[in-house]
């Protein structure tokens, strides 16, 4: 089968559009930006979307870390406790 055009190209494809968002977040952005298939204002909302859910991620991210640094001191104060 011989590519006629940009709509062929499986980069394009939609699934393909998800997975890299969901595997590589806002850095999926030049797949979403140079997609011929989709309007300019969904581009735009799409983009806002990741951009909210990864700002939301990075948040969540970085309270869970500091709550695992939290337990690990408490820990390491009870550990320091037992030890004569």
């Amino acid at each position: 089968m011989i590519s006629t055009g940009a709509k062929d190209k499986w980069y394009f494809k939609t699934s393909v559009l998800i997975l890299a968002f969901l595997s590589f977040g806002p850095l999926a952005f030049p797949l979403l930006w140079f997609n011929p298939r989709l309007s300019k204002k969904t581009k735009i909302i799409l983009s806002i979307i990741v951009i909210i859910l990864s700002y939301y991620l990075v948040v969540l991210l970085l309270n869970s870390l500091q709550s695992v640094s939290k337990y690990y001191e408490q820990i390491d104060q009870q550990l320091k406790s037992m030890s004569p």
